[in-house]
């Protein structure tokens, strides 16, 4: 429990399975089933929300301990434990995951027709496994949120996904569960070592270098697939191109977060001397990642799929500074995700509002939108800038700290981050001339209305937030600095105590 005694986590992870039990009782023909499911599913998204923000206002940003802590007996026998809680690394992602679920539905309300009442259930059991996940302070807890996210996540995809569903929504599934076999594996070795699975107890514990090693390469098949990063990021185009518009709002904006928030929680406090022994791989990877993705992403007619490898060259940015092991390079990559997260949201959504009115994403196809949507050609184009690290947009404090704390390791590792700043640019800008400017056919004029008051209401509290973020970002670094400082120190700690005992 928190302070006050009011599990507070519990109460935001799990309220989403209240919605799917009223949702489930629901009686009526199909269109009173539809509508009950879309305004239940709505109204309890939004209470989530603001249940959330409890988080926010009480945190206390002074402090790197968990807090909002819950723990409950579980399996007592076996050290496994029902422990919830958060710091400044998770906190203002439960509040990410909360804010875009009722986004998305919001998004859904048309566009989705068919079995309304499942995907519905789908998106709220989704959010239940997202929050669990960053709350989540037992290793075998925070595993079952993190595959059980894959469930309505492949149903989404397959069910209400594009002509190729199935085979995205397989190849999703398939990826991203054969990779966390192996980080169960390292759960259970870690079980046989220390005893327990506790997060915070397991932070104490003193693994070998040898472990370590085999530990981290367990990890990292898990995570590098979740980011995802450069080879095995395949998986992640089809599954934008073929999921519904709100799937892909999910899946850009907190499920890609999932792999770097795992190397952040477990990778560099668990196993500091192997992060540290694989850092370089991780450069290189990273690195390839932003220029080759970039340039895949110039070659794309497909906005989504466009804007699907520019995600990967973002991540890219957040796993090379999160293994600069400095306060930059960690801060910066925590920014980078939050404002990934709210951006690329918005551009997924930005092409869903073109594609429910022509029912097509080829670039060639537009064109001309800026002069019959110019509401629509405003916020698309603030995203477009957002995307690009603009100064004074959500996207530039992130990568700015990523390039000065990789700069601190080497400038060389710099110049290669600030590469898909200058790509970014190119493909982004490429993306919103083919769609806003040129001409366009009578027949796309009676099409393309403007956005309605709903879809206003959406982007409403994603352009605050991507302004907020550009023009303010201290109000939201304050919130993980001061646990930044301390695993930098720790980090920092540990390599000094190898260095000094391999000297011995």
């Amino acid at each position: 429990m928190n302070a006050a005694g009011f599990p507070i986590l519990s109460l935001v992870t799990f309220l989403p399975l209240v919605g799917v039990l009223i949702i489930m009782m629901v009686r009526g023909d199909e269109a009173v089933v539809a509508s009950n499911a879309r305004w239940t599913a709505l109204w309890t998204s939004l209470v989530t929300f603001l249940l959330s923000l409890i988080l926010w206002a009480q945190f206390d940003k002074t402090t790197a301990d968990y807090q909002f802590v819950e723990q409950v007996s579980w399996l007592p026998d076996f050290g496994i434990g029902y422990i919830m809680g958060v710091d400044g690394i998770s906190v203002l992602f439960v509040l990410l995951s909360t804010l875009l679920t009722p986004l998305c539905i919001l998004a859904s309300w048309t566009s989705v027709q068919n079995r309304v009442r499942e995907y519905m259930i789908a998106f709220l059991i989704l959010e239940t496994m997202m929050v669990g996940m960053f709350c989540a302070l037992d290793f075998m807890l925070f595993y079952i949120f993190f595959e059980a996210v894959l469930i309505p996540m492949f149903l989404i995809i397959g069910i209400w996904g594009g002509p190729r569903r199935v085979y995205a929504s397989y190849k999703f599934f398939l990826y991203t569960l054969l990779g966390s076999v192996l980080m169960l594996l390292a759960i259970i070795a870690l079980w046989f070592q220390a005893g327990t699975t506790s997060i915070p107890e397991l932070s104490e514990f003193d693994i070998p270098f040898n472990m370590q090693v085999w530990m981290f390469l367990a990890f990292f098949a898990s995570f590098a697939v979740k980011v995802p990063m450069w080879p095995v990021h395949t998986w992640l185009p089809d599954a934008h191109v073929e999921a519904p518009t709100a799937g892909s709002v999910i899946l850009a904006g907190v499920l890609l977060k999932m792999g770097a928030y795992g190397f952040l929680r477990f990778s560099i406090p668990l196993l500091p001397e192997a992060s540290a022994y694989f850092a370089p791989f991780i450069y290189v990877l990273s690195i390839v990642a932003v220029v080759y993705t970039s340039l895949v992403a110039l070659a794309q007619q497909d906005m989504k799929k466009l804007i699907a490898y520019s995600s990967v060259a973002h991540m890219g940015i957040v796993t090379l500074g999160i293994f600069t092991f400095n306060q930059q390079g960690i801060e910066g990559a925590l920014f980078t995700m939050l404002s990934h997260g709210v951006v690329s949201g918005a551009l997924f959504l930005c092409v869903g509002v073109v594609y429910d009115r022509l029912h097509t994403r080829e670039i060639a196809r537009y064109g001309g939108v800026a002069k019959v949507m110019p509401g629509y050609a405003m916020v698309f184009m603030l995203f477009t800038m957002a995307s690009i690290a603009l100064p004074g947009t959500a996207g530039f404090p992130g990568e700015f700290l990523v390039i000065l704390g990789a700069w601190a390791v080497n400038p060389w590792i710099a110049l290669g981050a600030a590469t898909g700043m200058v790509l970014g640019a190119c493909y982004m800008l490429t993306l919103y001339r083919g769609v806003a400017f040129g001409k366009i056919t009578k027949d796309d004029v009676r099409a393309l209305l403007d956005m309605e008051a709903r879809e206003y209401a959406i982007f409403a509290p994603l352009i605050v937030l991507a302004l907020w973020m550009g023009i303010y970002p201290q109000s939201f670094l304050s919130f993980f600095s001061v646990t930044v400082a301390q695993m930098v120190q720790q980090h920092q700690a540990a390599i000094g105590a190898a260095s000094r005992l391999a000297g011995l």
